[in-house]
């Protein structure tokens, strides 16, 4: 996918309220899952134990880590947006951040990105990113989160 162009303070505003994307379809590897198990120290079962998930998951198979899960919004970000006349862009927080439905090893997923709240907070710029990490063929997202971003003028 082409990347939205933003431009400046100007084209943050002209996008509030609106989708601005998606990232390309990416396929969840079980190795990114025990990765993120070793980074954590979060071996929880019903990510990477595959026998007791064969035998008595509901998932019916590996199930990234809701952390995980969100942390990919981070990732695809850029590849929705190509942002210009920044000096800087940080991740500031999240606000509400929801798990409705599980990413499993093998799903496809991409990030959604709509524009919601864009307000001054000093000399930066926060703006509200209401973001969904969608899996290919579901009706429901793995992630839902309201990301907080400020950018500073160039």
């Amino acid at each position: 996918m082409t990347p939205t162009l933003i431009s400046g303070y100007a084209g943050l505003r002209a996008f509030a309220g609106q989708a601005v994307g998606q990232s390309d379809w990416k396929s969840l590897e079980f190795s990114r899952i025990q990765t993120f198990a070793e980074a954590t120290g979060d071996h929880q079962w019903i990510h990477v134990d595959r026998e007791r998930i064969a035998a008595s998951s509901p998932f019916g198979a590996p199930v990234a880590h809701g952390y995980l899960t969100l942390s990919l919004v981070a990732g695809l970000f850029f590849e929705v947006l190509e942002l210009d006349g920044f000096k800087m862009v940080i991740n500031y927080g999240c606000n509400k951040v929801r798990f409705p439905n599980p990413l499993k090893e093998g799903n496809r997923y991409r990030l959604a990105l709509k524009i919601g709240e864009v307000k001054e907070a000093g000399e930066w710029l926060e703006v509200t990113f209401l973001a969904s990490i969608e899996i290919e063929g579901q009706a429901k997202p793995a992630c839902a989160a309201e990301c907080i971003y400020r950018f500073l003028a160039a």
